[in-house]
């Protein structure tokens, strides 16, 4: 049988041991202990979404921890768009930001490390593996896992991937503005992807990298209808350096004069502690959420990019944010566990 073994935990929390009953003295069961740190929250994600959920359940002062276990989705990219009061803002600059902000809330803990497993042991009772093998338990679990682009199979992509080769035409569109892009892809989308593109971009080539373009006759119908050229052929570098993009060169050695290359090849949501919790998909494999951001699991909630929706710096701030707030009000009426103050009564309970 387990028993717990609470001590001091100097990030705010309650540390518990847990430790076989009647098997090992004090000092004996500080060896074989796994060592687990409570709070009122566990928040996964460091990127805008789970900062803005941890901020928010700071601001309610919930003891909340944040998982951040790096680097971001934006890391290549050298510029953010459109948010308002900051644009462009330097995606680095703005988590820093959002760090630092973070950081002066006493309730709230940041930690540079990656959640391996979760794990729910009864209602309200979540634990969170990371990988130095701590153990974290909490009430409350907010999952901001985000997504991974899949990179196109072509030489020096990475060189300029986020200064002249992206794969968010509503990030990045504005960028192309009368300028010569090429699409790389062959998924039927990229036929969407080329045609949105004529909000900015002059003239729109796609290229398949190789495969064979995935899309039927309307699609094929649709850009010759616009000018936009199909090349079947495999992509095999990019030519020019980093900012200075000449065009992209074919395999077998022609190449395609372009400014700007977008791509839309695939992205992964991160849903490997969803599916173990047990959390509902959809059907592109996106974690479900409500409009408050709650999944199919009671006491579990989900924002950011690995949520369904467009997928935007703002709107994963946004649904940070969202989910915060609603997880934080959750502990309403619940009695303190952790270091943090009480939470208020719960008004539904209190005002029927």
């Amino acid at each position: 049988m387990l028993r717990p073994l609470c001590v001091d935990d100097p990030s705010g929390g309650t540390q518990t041991a847990w430790v076989e009953a009647g098997r090992a003295t004090r000092g004996q069961e500080r060896q074989l202990t796994t060592q687990r740190f409570d709070h009122d929250a566990v928040v996964v994600g460091g990127g805008p979404a789970g900062l803005a959920a941890a901020s928010w359940l700071a601001r309610h002062r919930r003891s909340v921890i944040l998982l951040d276990g790096g680097p971001p989705r934006s890391g290549p990219t050298e510029a953010t768009h459109g948010y308002l009061g900051s644009d462009p803002i330097d995606p680095t600059e703005l988590l820093d930001r959002a760090r630092t902000e973070l950081a002066a809330y006493p309730t709230a803990t940041r930690r540079e490390c990656r959640a391996t497993a979760a794990r729910m042991e009864g209602p309200g009772r979540f634990v969170v593996t990371i990988d130095d093998g701590v153990e974290l338990a909490a009430r409350r679990l907010v999952l901001a896992t985000g997504v991974t682009d899949e990179l196109p199979p072509v030489a020096g992509i990475e060189d300029h991937y986020g200064a002249d080769a992206f794969h968010c035409t509503t990030c990045d569109g504005y960028e192309a503005r009368d300028r010569r892009v090429v699409v790389l892809g062959w998924g039927a989308q990229v036929a969407g992807v080329a045609l949105e593109l004529f909000d900015w971009a002059q003239v729109v080539t796609i290229v398949t990298a190789g495969q064979r373009f995935e899309g039927d006759d309307r699609h094929r119908r649709a850009l010759d209808r616009h000018g936009v050229a199909l090349v079947e052929h495999k992509a095999a570098e990019l030519v020019g350096p980093r900012h200075g993009l000449e065009g992209v060169r074919l395999d077998d050695g022609e190449w395609i004069p372009c400014d700007l290359v977008f791509f839309s090849v695939a992205h992964h949501p991160q849903t490997d502690l969803a599916r173990q919790l047990g959390c509902e998909l959809t059907g592109e494999g996106c974690l479900t959420v409500d409009d408050e951001c709650r999944t199919s699991v009671d006491g579990v909630y989900g924002a950011g990019d690995v949520t369904p929706g467009i997928q935007l710096v703002q709107l994963a701030a946004a649904k940070g944010t969202i989910a915060g707030v609603t997880c934080a009000l959750s502990l309403n009426g619940e009695p303190r566990l952790t270091s943090a103050p009480t939470p208020a009564p719960d008004p539904a309970a209190e005002l029927p």
